[in-house]
């Protein structure tokens, strides 16, 4: 039998909606108003919405480079908002 993947808690989330989530979790550990365990916590889920935003990013610049031509596309670290 094979083992399956855990289904991550966030894989329902839209980019949007876990990045307002992660903004949420950050500003209450910036906070310092948490027990221990519920900074644990919340650190543990800042962690899961940062690699699903990252996931969410990447699955985007893989379908951008699909309709680039030759894979041409601006790298993320070199584009500024104006």
């Amino acid at each position: 039998m094979t083992e399956q993947p855990p289904v991550s808690p966030y894989a329902d989330l839209s980019y949007e909606e876990a990045y307002a989530r992660l903004e949420e979790v950050l500003a209450a550990l910036e906070s310092g108003d948490l027990l221990l365990e519920q900074a644990l916590t919340l650190y543990e889920q800042g962690v899961g919405l940062a690699a699903h935003c990252a996931a969410k990013l990447d699955a985007a610049e893989l379908r951008v480079r699909q309709w680039q031509p030759g894979d041409q596309t601006t790298p993320l670290e070199d584009w500024q908002e104006g």
